[in-house]
């Protein structure tokens, strides 16, 4: 293990099915007026939002809300809620949702006190906040993105055909807490569900599949893809497992609360490729990520075998013996590839609404990023496209 680094989490997690009282632990600490955030009204229809507002209300809370935050958030909806918080003077924001929710609360965060524009400044610019930003709590009711431990904020611009991911700096932005109740996502959808369980397992390869050296975040990786496809699949045949959908959504936050990339590079061109296609098609994060990642690992495996052999044996348990490397490395990708046709993931991006006209302005949608094993130019992330169709 080479890499220097630093590693500073601050969020304070509370974990398990009485989770929300500890709410009223951290209320206190901030000022009167919080500005509620949610998407779509699920949380009206099973309770968690009565529960909630109930607890705001003994605590004496003056609450604004922004509803109808997408599953993709948008620029326009950003803009929205800034002016909300504003004129809340919020001096906290409690996200109730899902990744895109918390992501959604972190992008109001750096932009309330913030007099430019946010997409311009935030993910365009990629600029770090120089104002003051306003507290986010988290309380999570889908899983997958990790972002009720991290300091990443996800956008949409639709106008432009942009889905920009920014992962600012500072950890101050990262939530203050955040409130896991394994029981508030076995309301889910089976596809939102399964969806997530890939985002989950594809953050930790998009840290696995990169670097040389023998470091100890690849071993948590292993461990964590393990348990990941362990608990998919009875979660898979029984969505109301507790244990099951608990160690998922435990997973989830580890697998992108930044400690797996301490002391490595890392990759995230599935994520860089499947947002822009989701930007396109305004499909589901997960499916976007599933419909690229066979393809995109196809084309890197040369240039990362070792490590690609190291997935299948130690992840997959596939037996090497009489196999050269290149030969147990792909079984290791058809076993993965199984993996997710059980689950039920969309495989191909054609299912999600792309269509060949649409492969060159996703490709120059698409952000290159150089810590892989090989970094792809244009026509290379076409020809990914191109076979992420079939």
């Amino acid at each position: 293990m080479f890499g220097n680094f630093s590693y500073c989490n601050p969020t304070k997690l509370y974990f398990g099915d009485d989770a929300l009282k500890y709410l009223n632990v951290e209320l206190p600490k901030y000022g009167k007026n919080v500005v509620l955030i949610y998407g779509g009204g699920s949380i009206k229809k099973n309770g968690i939002y009565d529960d909630v507002v109930k607890i705001l209300a003994d605590n004496g809370k003056d609450v604004a809300e922004i509803s109808g935050v997408m599953p993709n958030p948008t620029v326009d909806k950003l803009r929205e809620g800034v002016e909300i918080a504003r004129q809340h003077k919020a001096d906290l924001l409690l996200a109730v949702g899902g990744g895109s929710v918390c992501d959604y609360a972190k992008a109001v965060s750096v932009s309330v006190n913030c007099d430019e524009d946010p997409w311009e400044k935030y993910y365009i610019r990629f600029e770090e906040p120089a104002c003051e930003i306003v507290p986010v709590g988290c309380v999570l009711t889908m899983v997958g993105t990790g972002s009720e431990m991290n300091a990443g904020a996800v956008i949409t611009n639709p106008h432009t055909h942009q889905k920009i991911g920014h992962v600012f700096a500072d950890e101050k932005i990262m939530p203050k807490f955040s409130i896991l109740n394994p029981q508030y996502t076995m309301a889910l959808p089976h596809y939102q569900m399964v969806a997530g369980i890939y985002d989950i397992f594809n953050h930790i390869c998009e840290q696995y599949f990169s670097g040389e050296d023998n470091n100890v975040s690849d071993y948590l990786s292993e461990g964590l893809m393990r348990s990941v496809i362990e608990a998919s699949r009875i979660a898979n045949q029984n969505p109301q497992d507790y244990e099951a959908r608990s160690n998922l959504m435990w997973a989830a936050t580890w697998a992108l609360n930044t400690l797996l990339s301490r002391g490595k590079s890392t990759d995230w061109m599935v994520h860089m490729i499947g947002q822009s296609v989701g930007a396109y098609t305004d499909a589901t994060h997960g499916m976007t990520l599933a419909a690229v990642s066979l393809p995109y690992y196809r084309h890197i495996l040369p240039y990362g075998l070792e490590k690609f052999k190291r997935f299948a044996v130690n992840v997959w348990g596939v037996d090497p013996a009489g196999k050269t490397d290149e030969q147990a490395a792909l079984e290791g990708l058809t076993a993965l590839e199984g993996w997710m046709r059980e689950l039920g993931l969309v495989m191909n991006i054609s299912d999600l609404g792309a269509t060949e006209d649409m492969i060159e302005g996703i490709a120059d949608g698409t952000i290159i990023l150089t810590g892989g094993y090989k970094v792809p130019n244009r026509e290379e992330i076409i020809q990914i496209l191109k076979e992420s169709l079939k």
